[in-house]
């Protein structure tokens, strides 16, 4: 009689009902919108509790199993991707709000809970959860926490690992670490909540976590702001921070290739301001007192023309000005209609550092390739750039070479070459561009120490 397989033991463990074999997937989405190669996992575990997830990750680690963990497979470095051999353990069942707790401000939530989810419950319980991504209706929290996702008011509220005040995981034997506490002030040893954020998978699986809930902004301010030169857009954010009664809870800058490209190739945008402009700034400010608000805002950004940092503006007067401000910053999602096989990148630096990161890597980019499509635009607030390059009957070719200029000019700022995707496969051949050895030397004694059979997510990170 021949010895039970991996896959015998999870059916007999957890049954046909959370364990599929791949004639059963359909035609589920496997991987992650990176485009990284992937594999079809030899089996897709399917939990519906922590208890299940615990239970699987005993077996895989008895018989050395590789897992990879998903959730809403909207990442974009394959951090998601099975590479060969690999089962797969997503989270989409456990897609349960546990909890709102209006005293302490926090919501409860099992890892597959969408992040629309979240931010509509919050919502509807009269509060507000700050997080957002163009994703939002489909990445899981689980994978907003593995990925320590950013998006566009960070400036503000910070990063995922800022929402969250406890954390459940599973570690690679099966053993459950259950920290879901409430409190904001917690120093009773290491903090596993912080290393398990940002890890990518490669240490434990999250399954239930508490996230912070903020007061519901009542009053929104956003204008469309044209700049004539990048020190204006600097002194713009630090006088909107300083002098704005509500801070500033957007700042998106936009250089002028990207501007022109995405009005020139998607009819739908129309221009905020009539003439050209090198910068363009989304400003957001939210507050408590409409009237008050809307009086200050307005009367902020008449001083900022009169003084010459804004050369012109465009205030939004009602919810669909401001939606049709973002839409144009938005545009990314739209690049499959006219540059489907662009190379981008999403990396970070010292915000004094942003101006000439950009013009260094545009310039060395034309003189490589002097017809490229260059697009720059980013959360300045945060120092997050992001650089979408496109060059005319390559059909993707040259994204090697393009990451190496990239990359190149990262490393020589003592840049990120991850600001809020992080690293997976894409970029794991550039980790020590911004990380040393000692670092990563550390990292892989973590690694070690949580998963000594290497079985969360192998091939990620290093």
């Amino acid at each position: 009689m021949s010895e039970p397989t991996v896959i015998d033991a999870l059916l007999a463990e957890l049954g046909a009902d959370v364990v599929q074999l791949p004639a059963e997937y359909g035609t589920r989405q496997l991987k992650d919108w990176s485009e990284m190669p992937g594999a079809v996992p030899v089996a897709l575990i399917r939990p519906r509790a922590t208890d299940e997830v615990a239970r699987a990750l005993r077996v895989c680690h008895a018989f050395g199993q590789p897992v990879v963990t998903q959730g809403g497979l909207t990442g974009l470095v394959g951090g998601a991707n099975a590479l060969g051999g690999e089962v797969a353990l997503s989270l989409s069942r456990m897609n349960r709000i546990v909890e709102i707790d209006r005293t302490s401000a926090t919501i409860t939530v099992e890892a597959g809970v969408p992040l629309q989810v979240v931010q509509e419950a919050a919502h509807d319980a009269g509060f507000y959860f700050p997080l957002d991504l163009g994703a939002r209706g489909s990445c899981s929290i689980g994978g907003n926490l593995a990925t320590n996702a950013g998006g566009n008011r960070v400036i503000k509220y910070g990063m995922m690992r800022d929402q969250v005040l406890g954390i459940e995981a599973v570690l690679a034997n099966g053993e459950v670490i259950s920290g879901l506490h409430k409190m904001i002030k917690n120093n009773s040893g290491y903090d596993l909540r912080h290393l398990l954020v940002g890890s990518e998978g490669t240490l434990g699986v999250i399954t239930r976590a508490v996230l912070r809930l903020r007061p519901r902004p009542t009053a929104v301010a956003t204008a469309w702001c044209a700049l004539p030169d990048y020190d204006a857009v600097t002194t713009l954010l630090s006088r909107s921070q300083a002098e704005l009664p509500g801070g500033v809870s957007a700042f998106e800058v936009m250089w002028a290739g990207y501007y022109d490209a995405v009005l020139a190739n998607l009819p739908q945008l129309r221009a905020p301001v009539n003439e050209r402009h090198p910068y363009y700034v989304l400003l957001e400010c939210v507050g408590s007192d409409p009237v008050r608000h809307a009086e200050a805002f307005e009367t902020f950004l008449g001083r900022m023309l009169e003084e010459g940092v804004v050369g012109d503006a465009a205030l939004a007067q009602s919810e669909s000005d401001a939606a049709a401000f973002w839409t144009i910053r938005d545009a990314p999602g739209e690049y499959p209609k006219f540059i489907p096989h662009h190379s981008a990148f999403d990396v970070s630096f010292a915000i004094s550092d942003v101006g000439r990161v950009a013009a260094q890597c545009e310039a060395r980019l034309l003189a490589n390739w002097p017809d490229a499509l260059v697009m720059i635009y980013g959360h300045l607030g945060d120092g997050n750039l992001h650089i979408v390059v496109d060059i005319p009957g390559t059909e993707g070719r040259l994204h090697d070479d393009i990451d190496r200029v990239i990359y190149d000019v990262t490393r020589e700022f003592h840049g990120s070459v991850s600001a809020e995707h992080g690293i997976g496969i894409k970029k794991k051949a550039f980790l020590a561009y911004s990380r040393s050895d000692a670092e990563i030397a550390a990292m892989r004694q973590i690694k070690a120490a949580l998963d000594p059979r290497s079985i969360l997510n192998p091939g990620k990170i290093f």
